[in-house]
């Protein structure tokens, strides 16, 4: 990670060295704190960050679904990102990380009397899967680990505890030689990557499962968009693992991942095992609207 001068913190610029929390930190030992995702882009005009408001309101929407009553507003969580981004003098593209978290103060289950604070880093990040896997796609496995149950866990939210889940497929998918993992659902049905939403194409149509068992994505939405003005015909239906064996294209879609291709499932090759042309043709379109060369989705970027 390239550190960056400043994170916010309940208000304050503080030096990166210095943003620091107790070790008694509720959150860090019972899980329960939201955070959210967010790029900025280095356009033309400059960098700019995309869906701010929709990453934001997603932030608190979280914090609702968890029970935690956020320290600030929209408006100045907006405000703060787009100061710490100016203060911060950034040459590149640029990942945001606001966090609502619970600090010390209260041990015990009972987290309502915990004191409730913000923090929000940005440091400079290229593709998260890799420049190459853009173009050439990645290898994915199913993961033996099935995606957090809606009976038990809140899938609304970007919860931190939610993501114990993720690590562990992560961990497996890249021990076992893949780059990334492929969630199913307690039904057995495709859920989601371990932090993407997955598409995949099949006799012309654009498929991607409902978000029942998923975090609804700012991405997946985008890419949605994007394909209704294309014209492409677009299905949200359950897809199974084996369908995805014999799809024409596949691939995965969310901040940290952008638009990148899926060249194999469980070393069944997609497709080519390449880039397909509707995934390149929506990858293509996805980048024009973040770095702003698309006039019609220009009101989603907010320019620093």
């Amino acid at each position: 990670m390239k550190e960056a001068k400043y994170i916010w913190m309940d208000g304050e610029l503080v030096p990166w060295a210095e943003a620091k929390v107790h070790v008694l930190t509720h959150t860090l030992h019972y899980g329960n704190g939201v955070f959210e995702g967010t790029r900025a882009y280095q356009t033309e005009e400059g960098l700019a960050i995309f869906k701010l408001g929709e990453h934001t309101k997603r932030l608190l929407n979280s914090a609702k679904i968890t029970a935690i009553t956020p320290n600030f507003d929209q408006k100045t969580l907006e405000e703060a990102q787009v100061e710490l981004l100016r203060q911060n003098s950034f040459a590149g593209n640029v990942y945001l990380r606001p966090l609502i978290y619970l600090g010390y103060g209260v041990m015990g289950l009972h987290h309502v009397n915990a004191p409730v604070h913000t923090s929000i880093a940005a440091w400079e990040w290229g593709a998260y899967l890799g420049e190459e896997g853009l173009e050439k796609g990645i290898k994915v496995c199913t993961s033996s680990i099935v995606r957090n149950s809606v009976k038990s866990n809140f899938g609304k939210a970007k919860a931190v505890a939610n993501y114990l889940n993720s690590q562990m497929a992560k961990f497996e998918a890249i021990e076992g030689g893949y780059e990334e993992a492929l969630l199913l659902d307690d039904s057995g049905f495709v859920a989601e990557g371990s932090g993407e939403c997955l598409f995949i194409v099949r006799d012309g149509k654009l498929i991607s499962p409902p978000n029942d068992n998923s975090l609804e994505s700012i991405t997946q939405d985008t890419v949605l968009e994007l394909a209704r003005d294309m014209g492409l015909t677009i299905e949200r239906r359950r897809v199974t693992r084996d369908e995805i064996f014999i799809c024409d294209e596949a691939f995965f879609t969310g901040t940290a991942a952008e638009v990148t291709p899926i060249n194999s499932l469980d070393r069944r090759t997609i497709g080519d095992g390449k880039r397909g042309p509707v995934t390149e043709k929506l990858q293509s379109a996805y980048f024009d609207v973040v770095y702003g060369r698309n006039e019609k989705y220009k009101h989603y970027l907010t320019y620093i």
